[in-house]
């Protein structure tokens, strides 16, 4: 199987394949990231064994824990477990016969075991974790021949039960990896795999709907235009995502209701809301509750919490930045009759041309990287937010796109424009950007330089008034 991008997770895996120890590594990210994809990649189905847990969800009904543990004996029969063994009662005995298949298989090399959605397994009452402690403490850790794996789209689940767990587990993890969705670059390599041959302005848009997830970019299909890709994918009947947004959140979270109604108030706003605010709007206390479903939706990366620079308070806000559920929530939410051509015939229309503005904006932040090595301060310390200005106060721009603090003293004022073409600046624009930066610089009281940096598409434009921006980034930057 041929992998695009993750080689250092992969170099990380086969270190930890012939280390002469046993390890313990937990992979997670969002749901559809390429995690099961990564593990099975790198050891071609070569395991000692392999199970993968029931989704919660089958048939409109709650997976229970005998659902799992027939599932479980399933996987044990399929990698020889002999057949008159009957189906365990509880985890402790399925874990014990886990245990016996192996100190069969042993033959002196590492043994990979790969559990995968492990967290599905979890259901009330199961007592599964101490099972699962118990297993790997008494077990596993006291060989050298075991290399555990196991993953899991509800990262909230992983990070409370395995890599922060105080109990039994706790400090037993030898290995973590956190999936990213792929970069630009990654992006137009997986498509060129495919055959898929897109000029990078067209890769930018594709990635405004389907984000940096190799799951939906895999529906992209050559020879078609962005526009009928995403119309197949997503608007037509019977489609292949036509249902995923629900799914997405069933799979992850037990009250999937509460996170759908947070995002689709989130979606509202780009730079998102205050904590109280967001309570005032769902109805959700802005107590323990709410919190819990800020900090999961943040782990699962789908919402970002930030502070805006420069701020004086202590406020945080709270932003959706998947850009598969932006998309979907403003284009295709609650249209299930929607025309089969809806992207076709929409895609120039001035509500997509502002949703566009947002999502570049979203790529160039989720592209810092790049552009902190771009402006040549990769190797400064920096810190990285957007800033809201509020109205009528000196400066007024509304939200600067992003701010880079420099502990070089100075400061980077971005601002982001997504254009089919080269940025053109006139006199009116030039007056306000540099009243922005002077104003920027009096109010927060900056010691050293406020550059205005444009991050865009294909360029400014040269002209009289484009000497404001001091660098101006583009396309083949955020490709780097």
């Amino acid at each position: 199987m041929r992998i695009i991008g993750r080689k250092r997770e992969r170099d990380e895996l086969l270190s930890r394949y012939h280390s002469d120890s046993s390890e313990f590594v937990a992979i997670y990210g969002r749901r559809r990231i390429g995690k099961t994809y990564l593990v099975n990649s790198t050891f071609n189905e070569r395991y000692a064994f392999k199970h993968t847990g029931l989704s919660p969800y089958e048939d409109g009904r709650k997976v229970s824990m005998a659902d799992q543990l027939l599932s479980f004996y399933y996987s044990l029969l399929r990698y020889g477990l002999n057949e008159d063994i009957p189906v365990p009662k509880n985890w402790q005995e399925a874990f014990f016969r886990l245990e016996r298949l192996l100190t069969a298989k042993a033959d002196g090399g590492k043994m990979v075991v790969f559990i995968d959605e492990l967290p599905w397994m979890d259901t009330p009452r199961s007592k599964f974790v101490s099972a699962f402690e118990g297993f790997y403490n008494n077990w596993a850790s006291a060989r050298n021949d075991i290399l555990l794996i196991i993953c899991g789209s509800s990262s909230s689940w992983i990070l409370k039960n395995i890599i922060n767990n105080q109990g039994g587990l706790y400090d037993r993890l030898t290995c973590q990896m956190k999936l990213l969705p792929f970069t630009l670059r990654e992006t137009e390599e997986y498509f060129r795999s495919k055959g898929v041959n897109m000029e990078r302005y067209d890769i930018v848009r594709a990635y405004m709907a389907f984000g940096g997830v190799p799951y939906y970019l895999g529906y992209i299909k050559p020879g078609l235009s962005v526009e009928q890709n995403i119309d197949d994918a997503i608007f037509r009947e019977n489609s292949s995502l036509g249902g995923e947004f629900k799914r997405l959140f069933n799979t992850l979270f037990s009250n999937s209701d509460k996170y759908i109604q947070i995002v689709r108030f989130l979606v509202k706003r780009n730079y998102g809301y205050t904590r109280e605010e967001i309570a005032e709007a769902t109805g959700i206390s802005a107590g323990g509750g709410l919190s819990d479903y800020l900090s999961k939706l943040a782990e699962a990366d789908f919402v970002e919490q930030y502070r805006p620079a420069m701020s004086v308070t202590k406020e945080d806000y709270y932003r959706l930045k998947d850009c598969f559920c932006i998309f979907w929530l403003r284009f295709k939410e609650g249209k299930p009759g929607a025309d089969p051509r809806f992207w076709q015939n929409n895609f120039t229309s001035a509500r997509t041309v502002s949703w566009q503005g947002i999502a570049f904006e979203q790529i160039c932040l989720s592209h810092i990287e790049s552009i902190r090595k771009v402006l040549g301060i990769s190797g400064i310390n920096t810190v990285t937010s957007k800033m809201i200005i509020p109205s009528g106060k000196p400066g007024d721009g509304g939200q600067i796109d992003l701010v880079i603090e420099r502990a070089d003293r100075n400061v980077n004022l971005c601002e982001m424009k997504f254009y089919s073409s080269e940025v053109s600046l006139d006199q009116k624009e030039n007056l306000k950007l540099r009243d922005r930066r002077e104003s920027f610089k009096e109010r927060y009281k900056v010691k050293g330089q406020v550059f205005l940096t444009l991050v865009t598409t294909f360029g400014l434009k040269y002209g009289t008034w484009s000497g404001v921006y001091q660098q101006t980034l583009t396309l083949e930057d955020l490709f780097q």
